[in-house]
């Protein structure tokens, strides 16, 4: 099958074949139509074309990093490996016109600096006691006044030694409550 998209004026300098206008693979002797480009240099802007069997044997022995020193091999790997775009050290600089995004940085990836990467604060210490206070109450996460209040209301309930029959156990569990209670309610409202 001929395609109509491969006409000898996509190719310039190129020798039609015959009634097609197709061009001729430029193989030495070869006399059928080229339908396939091959690089002429590294530069890639100009192409040989030849027919299926002498761009698979051209390819074959063709070696794109022919001539080049050990320096610019490393110099072309190492670009290639990021698809030839400028990187930087993370936290450094950014992409021109890409402004950083603020992000949270709760494993403290930029522990050196009392800001974070893109001079934001830096998230406050969450001290062990309100952990644990939260752990208290069942709650996790980021909680409000108003959140904390109905969750100790439910456990008041719950836990009230009135409720348990003056059960100590009860009381000891209520102790807990009422402590962790005010700690988390003196962070929130600081």
């Amino acid at each position: 099958m001929v395609h109509s998209a491969y006409k000898a004026e996509r190719f310039p300098g190129a020798q039609p074949t015959g009634e097609t206008g197709l061009q001729r693979c430029q193989w030495l002797g070869c006399t059928e139509a080229g339908l396939h480009r091959a690089p002429k240099d590294r530069s890639l802007s100009e192409y040989y074309v030849f027919c299926l069997d002498h761009v698979r044997s051209y390819n074959a022995q063709w070696n794109y990093h022919a001539g080049m020193s050990d320096e610019d091999l490393e110099i072309e790997f190492r670009s290639a490996a990021t698809w030839d775009r400028p990187t930087w050290k993370m936290g450094e600089r950014h992409a021109p016109g890409r402004p950083w995004h603020r992000v949270f940085d709760p494993f403290d990836a930029f522990p050196d600096s009392e800001t974070g990467p893109h001079g934001r604060a830096r998230m406050p210490e969450i001290a062990d006691d309100q952990v644990r206070a939260k752990r208290v109450l069942g709650v996790t996460g980021h909680v409000t006044l108003d959140q904390i209040k109905t969750r100790y209301k439910v456990l008041v309930k719950k836990y009230h030694p009135d409720a348990n029959g003056g059960s100590k156990e009860a009381e000891n569990r209520m102790k807990q409550i009422n402590a962790a209670y005010h700690i988390l309610r003196t962070a929130l409202t600081d």
